[in-house]
């Protein structure tokens, strides 16, 4: 299946999200959470990623996860990655139950497309002090793709994870999965780089990105994504194709940020001061630009409050 009419398929059956220039969200994407191995590239930026949601938690940002949240083909288990990350699954627990997060699963964990393993899985963990289950996100549904859609503008934002029409990580992704779970994994262990990924390959990033900016001057829709891991952030005029980054980057991690109707590229680092101190800072790469800078409006005519 073509790229364009993948998408043109998972945009009709997206959840819709309203908002307007009061709402505040920051999209996250790829953090690959694992368990905490050497094979596990989410370890290094953990405390950065606590952090930074620690922040968007106390000023009441909305979290919006973009896929691959979790590393689910290299890891079986997904309790032995919240075990290993305890302290960042309770952090997101604090936005779930104050009904401020919103999941896609990517490619890495397409397991979440089905409701039934989600419920087995996350909606309860077994807790080890206590010996038994408590709650984690009760109710949790996990979607494909999102169509934000400003309640006054109707403009749209297509929030999608970037693998769909991807042969190898879309309609082959249980051959990619069996051979990253039962080869790569290992080879992982000893430093070895899964090179077919987009988020290694360069040629196969530059394809997701030309056919993903191809549907969004087909659309005239912002279109955000994940799975190359490379950040992206046009200017205005650009074709409004839009790219959170990753958590697992050696430098720290990036996320973008839209708050009262304007888009941030952010990346989180640890800094040092002149005597030694490490810190963690908060650093606008781009932006603020305004989102209806990037799209027409979708109605001929807004009524004026």
């Amino acid at each position: 299946m073509k790229t364009i009419s993948r998408l043109n398929e998972v945009y009709k059956n997206a959840k819709e999200i309203p908002f307007d220039d009061t709402s505040k969200f920051v999209f996250f994407s790829d953090t690959h959470r694992g368990d905490d191995s050497i094979a596990d590239e989410f370890g290094k930026n953990k405390h950065i990623f606590y952090h930074a949601l620690n922040y968007y938690n106390q000023n009441d940002f909305t979290y919006v996860e973009v896929g691959d949240g979790d590393e689910l083909w290299e890891n079986s288990n997904f309790e032995h990655i919240r075990n290993s990350h305890f302290s960042v699954f309770n952090k997101l627990k604090e936005f779930y139950d104050a009904g401020r997060m919103y999941i896609i699963f990517g490619n890495h964990n397409m397991n979440m497309k089905s409701p039934v393993w989600v419920e087995k899985n996350m909606y309860q963990v077994y807790d080890e002090y206590l010996g038994e289950k408590v709650d984690l996100f009760p109710g949790l549904k996990v979607y494909e793709a999102f169509r934000f859609k400003h309640k006054k503008t109707h403009q749209e934002l297509f929030v999608v994870h970037g693998h769909q029409g991807d042969l190898i990580n879309d309609q082959l992704a249980f051959i990619s999965h069996f051979i990253i779970r039962f080869f790569w994994h290992f080879m992982h262990l000893i430093g070895v780089k899964y090179a077919a990924s987009p988020a290694k390959s360069r040629r196969k990033m530059h394809k997701v990105e030309k056919n993903y900016t191809k549907w969004n001057s087909q659309n005239d829709t912002i279109i955000i994504c994940g799975h190359t891991h490379r950040p992206k952030f046009p200017d205005p005029g650009e074709p409004a194709y839009f790219n959170v980054g990753c958590g697992m980057h050696p430098r720290g991690i990036t996320c973008l940020e839209l708050i009262y109707g304007k888009f941030i590229l952010v990346t989180w680092r640890v800094h040092s001061k002149k005597d030694g101190t490490l810190f963690i800072k908060r650093t606008a790469l781009k932006g603020p630009i305004p989102l209806r800078a990037y799209a027409k409006v979708k109605t001929t005519e807004i009524k004026q409050e």
